[in-house]
């Protein structure tokens, strides 16, 4: 169980920044950071290097980590990594997916310029991201040896067998998606895909039920809703740029994210089936997204719809997931912007109004119409997607920035590429972006360059709103502050 980790973290703790160890005023200079190459690239250890500060004691924080990597929180992690091509093939189709469904909505039809249907693929790219483990259910096993045993909680009344721990599940942490869900027994496979977790079987969970097709819960599926078995709801999830789905029973029970923090009657989808190929190292989707069916709307009288995470900046260190808002004693610590709600868009998708762009303390020359879609915060998406125009202005500055290292080839959409070969530190020009309400965020080196080539890549034209990827995001604590309609950055949190 991911809370279970929390001790061994603590002997894991790394003293120094994960990656990065970068001298930001060498030659008296405040716009850059003297970078070593090797802190740029993946870790050759095969052990974790756990966190940058002491996870706390109590609250909601559970730990979150990157797949194929030592800090993998799964059983197995046998699955070899992809490529970076692949992982870029696959990246480019989740941001298809994320301006499809922005686009459709605002415009109640397709006919954005990229109406080719998508091309075939042998992977799925809906798991693939952050991930943390939560405990799914209960049982009722008078076993001895059963850990986590909890006095207080009992199946029905007085003299009843005590409620156990139910099973572990991998999930994927989405804030695009509104449903959460996880494979459910009977789940063959396939079509189920092979996870390394046990099945979460409903049976065996005491405190397992499933919606009835008239319950308010049913109703509220909206899009969601898949019709009616035997007086039980049943909801489906389409991903529609690779055509992948998962379907089954809408069901509640009880979710458990560590010690602490037990949400009751928790709402998620039961899938009995998945089309589309899937990652064996997770069992579902934690989905964040602003719908009334995700983790954030369902816990809001609660956590007041508030949660934040940290993306590490590599699989060999641990991130982190919070429920709720930090104490007021801590607030200070994040520059804050405000989010942008649009009736016409899902309410699916956070979004934020990017103003600027700085370049070695630069501010780039875009005008502001330029950003004027807004820019959506995704969890999923690993490069940040540009206006043509501010990408363009970006990508100049940096290569001038840069002028004195080798250029690479390009590396599938990424096109300022550079080989650092006998080269043992890089001069890397900071790179900050500039939110509304002159929120400044400086980004990590780990989120300038990836695989040795700027991070950031451009959409088909500026009327598109941008993506705010994951790898910009790493290393940052974002705090999606919804009730209170504010996105919030602490830089070096993880």
């Amino acid at each position: 169980m991911a809370f279970v980790l929390a001790p061994l973290l603590l002997v894991l703790l790394c003293p120094f920044p994960p990656l990065v160890r970068a001298a930001e005023h060498e030659h008296g200079d405040d716009y850059y950071m003297v970078v070593a190459v090797s802190s740029l690239k993946p870790k050759a250890s095969s052990y974790c290097l756990g966190h940058r500060v002491i996870p706390p004691p109590n609250g909601t924080w559970i730990p979150v980590d990157l797949p194929h990597g030592p800090c993998s929180l799964s059983s197995s992690n046998a699955a070899a990594p992809p490529s970076v091509a692949e992982l870029l093939r696959r990246d480019q189709r989740r941001a298809d997916d994320v301006q499809r469904r922005l686009f459709i909505s605002k415009n109640g039809t397709n006919d954005s310029k990229d109406d080719k249907p998508p091309a075939d693929t042998d992977e799925s790219e809906l798991n693939t991201g952050a991930r943390t483990q939560v405990e799914m259910g209960t049982t009722a096993d008078t076993d001895s040896t059963a850990m986590s045993f909890d006095p207080a909680a009992t199946v029905g009344g007085s003299g009843a067998a005590p409620l156990r721990p139910g099973v572990i599940q991998t999930v994927v942490l989405d804030t695009a998606s509104d449903v959460p869900w996880v494979q459910c027994v009977p789940c063959p496979v396939p079509p189920c895909h092979p996870q390394t977790d046990t099945f979460y079987d409903p049976t065996k969970s005491p405190t397992y039920a499933a919606f009835s097709c008239g319950s308010p819960s049913c109703r509220q599926l909206g899009p969601y809703a898949n019709g009616c078995v035997n007086n039980q709801c049943q909801y489906r999830v389409t991903y529609p740029v690779d055509g992948s789905s998962t379907s089954g029973t809408y069901s509640s029970d009880l979710l458990t994210l560590n010690p602490n923090t037990r949400i009751n009657n928790f709402k998620f989808g039961c899938s009995h089936v998945d089309q589309g190929n899937f990652d064996n190292t997770t069992a579902g989707i934690m989905a964040l997204g602003g719908g009334p069916e995700s983790l954030a709307s369902q816990t809001a009288s609660t956590y007041g719809r508030a949660f934040s995470y940290c993306i590490p900046p590599s699989a060999s260190y641990f991130g982190f997931f919070v429920l709720g808002m930090p104490r007021a004693a801590s607030s200070s610590r994040y520059v804050v912007t405000p989010m942008l709600r649009d009736k016409r868009a899902p309410a699916t998708f956070y979004r934020v109004q990017l103003r600027a762009i700085t370049v070695g303390g630069q501010r780039l020359s875009v005008p502001a119409t330029v950003f004027a879609s807004g820019t959506v915060l995704d969890s999923r998406t690993s490069i940040t997607r540009l206006p043509p125009t501010a990408y363009q202005a970006l990508r100049d500055s940096f290569r001038r920035s840069m002028s004195m290292y080798r250029a690479a080839a390009p590396k599938g959409s990424l096109d300022t590429c550079y080989d650092f070969t006998g080269v043992r530190s890089v001069k890397l020009p900071k790179v900050a972006l500039v939110f509304d309400g002159d929120a400044t965020v400086q980004l990590d080196p780990s989120g300038v360059l990836f695989h040795d080539c700027l991070a950031f890549t451009s959409n088909m034209d500026d009327r598109m709103p941008g993506i705010l990827g994951n790898v910009q995001q790493q290393t940052i604590e974002v705090l999606y502050n919804v009730g209170g309609g504010s996105v919030g950055f602490r830089r070096n949190a993880c």
